[in-house]
């Protein structure tokens, strides 16, 4: 293998498949792989271009005539919780997140299996054992991180750690925000809003950290799985012009940003 194959990443693309988003529709991705030494600086690159994360794989959509899936980074430090996301806040006070290094538990699969068996039993991640969890956790070459969410206990006060699991959060670190590649909450929980609370709490975070952007993957207009995204705001979605800014929910998009 020379040099330059070492270095320069190699594309490929997938044959077509159902979409599972769109009714009708078939899906193609483009991805290239994510190892070595520049594994964290190409995956910073991609995910500025509307790329994805996977394991070791990064990937976009890459379909013929269908642009439906648009990258999305909500603008962390200009956010400012509607009403509807403070009553998800409040109902989470009991809740504390803790940022472990990417190391999978038997106890986060236990909580990954119920929610694969609640929420996508017919999904293409419906058949994954508690090996493959473990795999998709921990094939990364790029600065990954485990948030957990726990109830407060009795002790919590003093320890700062909570005790029952209810969500997982996987998550890269970029060099200017955070990228939510995975999360998943224990289904009895469904009343709490844990998938808002977890975008919620990112965004909280990458503003302690001095992250300009929370990345929350691809918003798919009409799908209604999809349209939870578009309720960030302020946040910049990817147009082949650039990153445009979207203030208020069907605004059109403004200028393109750096």
């Amino acid at each position: 293998m020379t040099q330059h194959s070492r270095d320069t990443p190699q594309f490929y693309l997938t044959a077509p498949s159902p979409c599972p988003y769109l009714p009708g529709r078939h899906e193609r991705k483009v991805f290239t792989h994510l190892v070595g030494d520049r594994a964290g600086d190409l995956n910073d690159l991609l995910t500025h271009g509307g790329f994805r994360r996977s394991q070791s794989i990064a990937y976009r959509p890459a379909c013929d005539q269908c642009r439906a899936c648009v990258s999305v980074r909500v603008i962390a430090n200009e956010f400012r919780p509607s009403r509807s996301f403070r009553k998800v806040m409040a109902r989470n006070a009991d809740i504390i997140g803790e940022q472990r290094s990417a190391v999978p538990t038997s106890e986060q699969y236990s909580v990954f299996r119920a929610y694969l068996d609640a929420r996508h039993r017919h999904g293409g991640m419906a058949d994954m054992t508690v090996l493959d969890y473990a795999m998709m956790v921990e094939d990364s070459h790029v600065e990954t991180r485990i948030i957990e969410y726990r109830k407060r206990g009795p002790d919590s006060g003093i320890t700062g750690r909570g005790e029952e699991l209810i969500a997982v959060a996987l998550t890269d670190v970029l060099s200017d925000g955070l990228s939510m590649v995975y999360s998943f909450f224990e289904p009895s929980q469904v009343g709490r809003s844990m998938g808002t609370f977890m975008i919620l709490d990112h965004i909280a975070r990458a503003r302690r950290q001095g992250l300009p952007y929370v990345y929350l993957g691809y918003w798919i207009e009409g799908s209604k799985k999809m349209d939870y995204k578009a309720r960030f705001l302020p946040q910049q979605r990817l147009a082949p012009s650039g990153w445009l800014r979207i203030d208020a929910q069907g605004d059109a998009a403004s200028e393109p940003q750096d």
